[in-house]
Parts: C-alpha cells; sequence; structure tokens
C-alpha cells in the first residue's frame, strides 16, 4: 500500500468518479483505475460497488476512508515538518473556505501571498461552512475560512479575520420593495434559500429568530439551491426573496436586477479554522500573519 494510492482511493471516495479523480489529480483515468484495482486486489476487499457506470462506497470503504485519511494527514505532517526545519516558506497551503469568503473577501489575500510566497502550492477547496469545518477537523485542510457558525467544534480554534452586511434582496418591483418589511410579511413571502449547511442559510435563521422570533420552518420556502449565485437568479426572476452577503448581491444591485429590501439584519463576521492540535506550518503561519 502507497501514499499515492491511499491519496486516489480518498479522492476516489469524495467524489465517486474516476475521470474526475484524474482531472483533480493530473492523472490519467486508466492510472487511477489501476490505483484503485491494486489496493483492492492486494487486500482481497472490495472497496467501492460498482453500479453501472456510477460508483458508491461499500461498507468495507466506508470503514477504511476515516484511516486512510489519517495516514495522509500525518504524512503531510511530516512533509511540513521537513520544509519548516529547511527555514523556507514552500511546500502546499491547503485551504477550505465557504463561498461568499471564496468568492469575494478570500481571493486578494490569496493573490498577495501566492505574488510573495511563489515557492508554495494553494489549494483551494470551496465548499459550504459545514464541510469546511470538516476538512480541518479531519486533517484535509490546513485552515478554513467560513461566514457560517461552528459552535460545537471543540477540535477547532475559531478566530475572526473580516466580515460583510447581510441584508433581503428581491426583484425590483416585488410586492415588500419600497416600504419597512413586517414580520407578518415574511411570514406570507415566498422564498429561494441556500441548502443546509451554508453559512448564508444558517446567519438567515439565526437572524430571523433573534430579531422576529421566527424559525426557518414557518417561512413558505419554494427553492433551495447550492450557491449565492443561484438563489440571486431565481431572486432575479422574480416573486422569491432571500438573504445574501451584500458582497455577493453587488453586481446585480449595479445592473438593476435585484434591490435591498428595508429589513434591518445582522452583520456577519468571517472565521479563520484552524485544528487546536496540529501545528501550523510555515506557510499557513504566513498566511495567517497576512491576515
Amino acid at each position: 500500500m502507497t501514499l499515492e494510492q491511499l491519496r486516489i482511493f480518498v479522492t476516489v471516495a469524495e467524489l465517486l468518479n474516476m475521470r474526475a479523480t484524474a482531472e483533480r489529480l493530473h492523472l490519467s483515468q486508466p492510472a487511477v483505475s489501476a490505483a484503485i484495482a491494486a489496493l483492492e486486489e492486494r487486500h482481497a476487499t472490495r472497496l467501492f460497488h460498482r453500479i453501472g457506470r456510477g460508483l458508491e462506497l461499500n461498507e468495507a470503504g466506508r470503514a477504511f476512508l476515516p484511516a486512510a485519511r489519517s495516514v495522509l494527514a500525518k504524512a503531510a505532517e511530516a512533509v511540513q515538518v521537513l520544509d519548516d526545519l529547511s527555514g523556507l516558506v514552500r511546500g502546499e497551503l491547503r485551504i477550505a473556505a465557504s463561498q461568499t469568503v471564496a468568492t469575494y473577501w478570500l481571493p486578494g489575500f490569496l493573490t498577495r501571498f501566492a505574488a510573495r510566497y511563489p515557492s508554495v502550492r494553494l489549494d483551494l477547496r470551496v465548499s459550504n461552512t459545514a464541510q469546511a469545518a470538516i476538512a480541518v477537523m479531519d486533517g484535509e485542510a490546513d485552515l478554513g475560512f467560513v461566514e457560517g457558525r461552528i459552535d460545537k467544534a471543540f477540535s477547532l480554534h475559531k478566530q475572526p479575520v473580516g466580515g460583510d452586511d447581510f441584508r433581503l434582496y428581491a426583484a425590483p418591483g416585488h410586492p415588500l420593495a419600497g416600504h419597512p418589511v413586517e414580520r407578518e410579511e415574511l411570514l406570507r413571502t415566498h422564498w429561494v434559500l441556500r441548502e443546509e449547511g451554508s453559512g448564508t442559510r444558517d446567519h438567515l435563521a439565526h437572524c430571523l429568530k433573534s430579531i422576529f422570533q421566527i424559525e426557518l420552518t414557518d417561512l413558505d420556502i419554494r427553492l433551495v439551491l447550492p450557491s449565492n449565485e443561484a438563489v440571486l437568479e431565481g431572486v432575479a426572476s422574480g416573486g422569491l426573496i432571500s438573504a445574501v452577503s451584500d458582497l455577493a448581491a453587488a453586481s446585480r444591485v449595479r445592473a438593476g436586477l435585484v434591490e435591498a429590501l428595508d429589513c434591518r439584519l445582522e452583520k456577519r463576521t468571517f472565521h479563520m479554522l484552524r485544528h487546536r492540535e496540529r501545528p501550523l506550518s510555515s506557510a499557513a503561519q504566513a498566511l495567517v500573519d497576512m491576515l
């Protein structure tokens, strides 16, 4: 069993697609298939169900996945130790970030970091807040940047690093536009929301409960979509309202496609996440210092 086989197995387990794994790891598809086949044959254990052209982890694969991730995380820590002992900021910096942070806030910092430390390879994976936190906890990311609340992740250290304004948006001419929005109007209108686990959805739930004593289950949710851009497209199409970051909505506001409603919501804080027990590499510490 090699580290390369483990790396390929973990990526296939995440993507459940040989071709997508090959593209992510910059390998050929036959090389990916051969690595999985060799791993299974060497240990006489199937790790995936082959269903048509699709894959899914079987019971053995699900049991093996945490151990494989742990070994890769330990190997990455060993590489970091050698890099740090050399006194140079180099190697790989793995970052997991939720959508708003990754799209509108973090790129400027990463651009300056890349210019200052050209020997560091940056690996940014964009997901929602819950997925980014799990990546840091599991050792798949060195740092996480999220806009959502992380309440029960005791293994994570959470540090404020920025923030944004957060508002309700609708298409121009929507019945709620042009006047202060009342609680009963929020209950009667139709909503499009982000998916569960997203920081945007979580912050909306917090604001509605703390300001209006409204639960998400009280709303008439007509549509759930997996990105801010998709949500704003749903809003711009008319009839639905949603809550997103001002950063996400700015270009559509300038184009006259959506407008902010007169409804006070709380500002939102961006947090940086790191594991309490894993030391930061020189590269990770350099980004922290830059922030």
